[in-house]
């Protein structure tokens, strides 16, 4: 029995270790909870909410301006937080581009 329960407790919380990166300006709150260990549904909804009153996360830390997130929750899930396409972060011009024609056309 002790087998597995310990069996059981380690499928569940390995759920989170193998899930992959979420984009938290792009992903909406389903898969934001999902993807991130310690965020649920109402922590990522809060997420949600954030990006749409303020704009886009510029950096993770931003995230402990988000209501019931602190910087020990930011530090857990850093490694697991995207703020951009996958392809953007790969590719340092694909960035530098979009930064070249958003400056572009701000002028």
């Amino acid at each position: 029995m002790r087998r597995l329960t310990a069996v059981l407790f380690i499928t569940f919380c390995s759920f989170n270790v193998f899930a992959s990166p979420v984009n938290i300006n792009t992903a909406d709150a389903k898969t934001i909870g999902e993807s991130l260990s310690g965020i649920g549904l109402k922590k990522a909804e809060a997420i949600v909410k954030y990006r749409l009153e303020k704009g886009p996360f510029k950096t993770v830390e931003e995230l402990d301006n988000v209501s019931g997130i602190g910087m020990k929750t930011v530090t857990k899930i850093k490694k697991d937080v995207l703020l951009s396409d996958a392809s953007s972060a790969l590719d340092p011009k694909i960035d530098s581009k979009t930064a070249e024609k958003t400056d572009k056309k701000a002028n």
